[in-house]
């Protein structure tokens, strides 16, 4: 075994390939369809392909730290991790829809943030695609800036000690960088697009939340409604969507 999460197990099969078991079932059928697309269209994610049993995946073993252990050690700053991001969403969304018709929908990861992006020496890859679906980018951007909210207003009391300190600021930071290279065609605005409502929504159903982390839902959306609307997006931020 390399690694567990929330949801699924890595073990390694040999130096090139790793296998990924969901630990709650499912079918893994999807998600290799689109990594293989995604692929197809140049979009860096590691290779894939099915395995026999329906849950699991075998995946291009990477090598590397994830973005978010480059952050904790030191060796990015937290524009540095905002602009990679931001640069992952606006390629991501450019590339064309696999299964939607409709001229605004594109393929959304809805899981995208540094612990779910590793740093190679080919350069970053997006990684932990069990999550993605067809729509607005607007919605994918909004998951992304929650998931860093909701690490930015964890509770830091003195006893909790100088790292959960650090990780909330950092996050903070990391959000507003983020939001400011949003471009000026993503919309966060309820009163718009209602992107942030559904991205609040759906992580409220996601089961691996914990009920305190559900909790914090409400005050990490009111921040990123809060930084969205008092930041504006930089002129060099990327605002071709691809459409």
């Amino acid at each position: 075994m390399l690694g567990s999460g929330r949801s699924a197990e890595i073990f390694a099969l040999d130096e090139q390939w790793v296998l990924r078991r969901n630990r709650h079932g499912g079918d893994t059928a999807e998600e290799v369809a689109v990594m293989a697309h995604l692929a197809a269209h140049g979009y860096p994610v590691p290779a894939v392909r099915a395995a026999e049993v329906p849950s699991e995946m075998v995946i291009q073993r990477l090598y590397g730290k994830t973005m978010l252990q480059a952050f904790v050690s030191g060796e990015i700053t937290e524009e540095a991790a905002a602009t990679i991001v931001a640069e992952l969403l606006h390629s991501l969304h450019k590339v064309p829809a696999r299964v939607s018709t409709h001229p605004q929908d594109r393929i959304l990861h809805l899981d995208l943030h540094p612990d779910n992006v590793m740093l190679t020496a080919e350069g970053p890859m997006v990684i932990d695609w069990c999550t993605t679906a067809e729509g607005p980018e607007g919605l994918d951007w909004a998951m992304t800036a929650l998931i860093l909210a909701e690490v930015a207003v964890v509770p830091c009391p003195p006893e909790a000690g100088p790292q959960v300190a650090a990780m909330a600021t950092g996050a903070r930071m990391m959000l507003t960088s983020l939001l400011e290279r949003r471009g000026s065609g993503i919309d966060l605005d309820d009163a718009g697009s209602g992107c942030l409502a559904r991205a609040r929504a759906r992580r409220a159903e996601d089961p691996n939340l914990s009920p305190e982390e559900i909790g914090r839902l409400d005050e990490a959306a009111s921040l990123v409604a809060t930084l969205a609307a008092s930041t504006s997006p930089l002129l060099s931020a990327d605002n071709n969507t691809g459409g």
